[in-house]
């Protein structure tokens, strides 16, 4: 006890004693830190500052606002910003109106910015998605403003509203009171009904682009005092997507990660990420065919630390890098590019093929989430370096084909292996060629064509004038005429049951006799006699038969193709690169026309009687 005071001597803050610790400053992210306050601090959105600049300077403002883009583009930093441009004010000067110029604090800048201004009501919309939330709105907008030129409404997230809650906005902002107006921020725009859209000017904020997002970074860094690698930031904005927040966020990270240091090193352990010299490495091995190094060189990257998917999303990335770098140069100027991506992706770029590339990228693309969902990672991601690896090394079809040809010429005119016997190939019927000829060489018995009957007959009356006679009705003389008129009335309906429901049974002038096939509709002879009366001007007698019939013209088209196919597949050179190509099959078999033999020195091969085979790497992604 203090014999003056009659105090505690223990109490602190008391003379004798130390003073207590002042409170430390909290610790702001750089995320919040280096937030934008005005439109000139917005990076990557000068289209948007275009447009909202020349509106307020017409005064074109419209009720409300519609933000949308991906997470951390500045949605909801944009909207705080415009609020300050709306109620923009100096203490002292004279009244502007709405700017998006503002060179210092105005009287609510720093209130708004701080989302503590009683005329800007901020709305998280992922928390308040009910009607009662916007019922509350549109009670207080019928009151003008505190202090501020206008009121305004920030909903964040706006897709979460309910249906009901939409609904409700509606008519309030449709029409507004003058001295409101509505901001809505959102990720997911297809969310959003129409009906809201239709009263919001859009505005779609854009990814940053990488050299844009490299320079803010490293101001920020310099900023800071804090000394960073070209690299490491390349690698952060590589991971941050165009978003300033992720880039912001994962800068804040290195820089705890590597003690106030940003090196390449410490974000690749940081992001879990394999060193890019080494992914060239691997991506060199691999494209030379060589798996026992690439193997070697994954099992080293696994081992220290890296994820097998992001290995090979790495090299994905690489393989996309490689092929722009061939076919746009001017990439190889990219800021976020280190001089090893530039000057090896170059050496790749002028070796390697656009096929070969294109090929890679299929391969990689199919194993990523292979990989990621098989229980083993590390050996999804060999097998999937092992396809890599052999697709690389092999030959396009036309390289194998003349391969083959030029291995053909070179052996030794002995003994040349005989070929397979086959039989001639059928021709395939054209189904949507239409006119008579569309089955004609389809293999199936039809009665005799009768002859037409050209000459006029006794009854038939001179026309008064040439300009009045009638066009000839079409005549019919096989069934396949009919389907070429159902074809030409476009009939669609009609001529797909003549094709696939039909068994002709007996055709002559006048009469049709058919069979239905299982699933044909019962009133199809009605509706073919009806529709030949309309089409033809004459009556026919369309019956329905007990008796086999020939084989709808679908299933013989089917049959014909299906016999092209195996003929095609008997031949020996086609069987010779079936077995070159492991996997490969064949998939179309065209007919060369009799008078169109291709030159001695071209590829026969998907023309005539030969068959169109994919590749084995192709089929394979």
């Amino acid at each position: 006890m203090d014999a003056s005071t009659g105090t505690p001597d223990d109490e602190p803050g008391l003379p004798g004693f130390p003073a207590p610790p002042v409170a430390a400053t909290p610790y702001r992210v750089l995320a919040r830190k280096y937030r934008p306050t005005n439109f000139g601090d917005l990076i990557g959105q000068d289209a948007m500052v275009r447009t909202l600049a020349n509106g307020f300077a017409a005064n074109r403002i419209p009720q409300a606002w519609m933000l949308t883009g991906v997470r951390g583009v500045g949605k909801t930093t944009t909207a705080r910003i415009l609020a300050r441009g709306l109620n923009y004010a100096r203490a002292g000067q004279p009244d502007t109106g709405p700017t998006v110029s503002m060179p210092e604090l105005g009287l609510h800048c720093a209130a708004i910015m701080e989302s503590r201004h009683m005329d800007v009501l901020e709305m998280d919309a992922a928390s308040h998605t009910g009607i009662d939330d916007v019922r509350a709105i549109i009670d207080g907008i019928r009151y003008g403003p505190v202090s501020a030129r206008y009121k305004v409404y920030i909903v964040d997230e706006v897709h979460m509203l309910s249906e009901k809650a939409f609904n409700a906005f509606l008519k309030t902002l449709e029409e507004p009171p003058p001295h409101a107006k509505f901001v809505f921020a959102t990720t997911e725009i297809r969310k959003v009904p129409v009906t809201i859209l239709s009263r919001c000017q859009r505005f779609d904020l854009r990814r940053v682009e990488a050299p844009t997002l490299h320079a803010h970074l490293a101001k920020v860094c310099a900023a800071e005092g804090v000394a960073a690698e070209d690299e490491a930031l390349g690698a952060i904005v590589r991971a941050a997507e165009g978003s300033v927040r992720d880039a912001l966020s994962l800068l804040d990270q290195g820089i705890a990660h590597g003690a106030g240091s940003v090196t390449a090193q410490s974000v690749r352990d940081m992001l879990g990420l394999a060193d890019r010299a080494r992914i060239l490495d691997l991506f060199e091995a691999v494209m030379r065919g060589s798996v026992p190094a690439a193997f070697a060189e994954l099992r080293a990257q696994y081992d220290s630390g890296a994820d097998p998917s992001v290995v090979l999303s790495d090299l994905a990335a690489f393989t996309h890098l490689v092929t722009r770098l061939k076919a746009v140069p001017e990439t190889a100027a990219d800021p976020t590019l280190s001089e090893t991506e530039r000057v090896r992706g170059g050496q790749f770029a002028e070796k390697l093929s656009i096929r070969a590339l294109s090929r890679a990228w299929q391969i990689l693309l199919k194993a990523i989430p292979e990989v990621q969902a098989a229980p083993r990672p590390l050996a999804a991601a060999e097998m999937a370096i092992v396809r890599l690896a052999y697709a690389a090394d092999l030959p396009t079809p036309d390289e194998a084909l003349r391969q083959l040809k030029a291995e053909a010429a070179a052996a030794p005119a002995g003994d040349p292996p005989e070929p397979t016997a086959r039989p001639p190939l059928p021709p395939i019927p054209d189904l949507r060629g239409g006119g008579s000829a569309a089955l004609a060489a389809a293999p199936r018995t039809l009665p005799p064509e009768p002859v037409p009957v050209t000459a006029p007959t006794a009854m038939s009356a001179p026309a008064p004038r040439p300009a009045a006679v009638a066009p000839p009705s079409p005549r019919l003389g096989r069934f396949e005429d009919l389907i070429a008129l159902a074809d030409a009335n476009r009939d669609i309906l009609l001529r797909t049951a003549l094709e696939r429901d039909v068994h002709l049974v007996r055709f002559e002038e006048g009469r049709l006799e058919i069979r239905l096939a299982p699933g044909g509709r019962p009133s199809l002879a009605t509706d073919i006699a009806a529709a030949i009366e309309r089409w033809t001007g004459r009556r026919w007698a369309v019956a329905l038969s007990k008796e086999e019939g020939a084989p709808t013209l679908d299933a013989a088209a089917r049959a014909a193709t299906e016999t092209r196919r195996e003929n095609a597949a008997a031949d020996p050179f086609v069987r010779e690169v079936l077995t070159r190509f492991p996997g490969a099959e064949i998939v179309d078999v065209r007919e060369m026309a009799a008078d169109a033999a291709p030159p001695a020195d071209e590829e026969t091969l998907g023309e005539g009687d030969a068959a169109r085979v994919d590749d084995a790497a192709d089929d394979d992604v």
